[in-house]
């Protein structure tokens, strides 16, 4: 009986901790877009381009919710009150600008 209530602990932690939102940016204010990835880590916003394109991408707090190849940079979104909201989204280490070892740390 012990061992089936912690497996479904377990399982029920291992479930909500794989859960990211996804939310229309273009209904938030900037504030609450920077809030909800600062406070949830990590979330997808998904909108559409101005040429009737659905776009998304996944946004996080800093590097570590990063892949071990990738890093944390600045990118602007579309929000309701400004057209380029900064924010940060995961990028390829190799696709960085110059060949330094310095890799920016940013946080939200």
């Amino acid at each position: 009986m012990k061992t089936l209530l912690l497996t479904a602990a377990v399982a029920l932690i291992a479930t909500q901790s794989f859960a990211i939102s996804r939310l229309n940016p273009l209904s938030m204010s900037c504030a609450s877009a920077r809030a909800a990835v600062h406070n949830q880590g990590a979330v997808i916003f998904r909108w559409t381009s101005p040429r009737g394109l659905p776009l998304y991408d996944r946004f996080i707090r800093n590097s570590r919710f990063c892949d071990a190849n990738e890093y944390a940079e600045w990118r602007g979104i579309p929000t309701r009150d400004d057209r380029a909201c900064q924010v940060l989204a995961c990028r390829n280490l190799d696709s960085r600008p110059g060949s330094g070892f310095f890799i920016p740390d940013y946080s939200l």
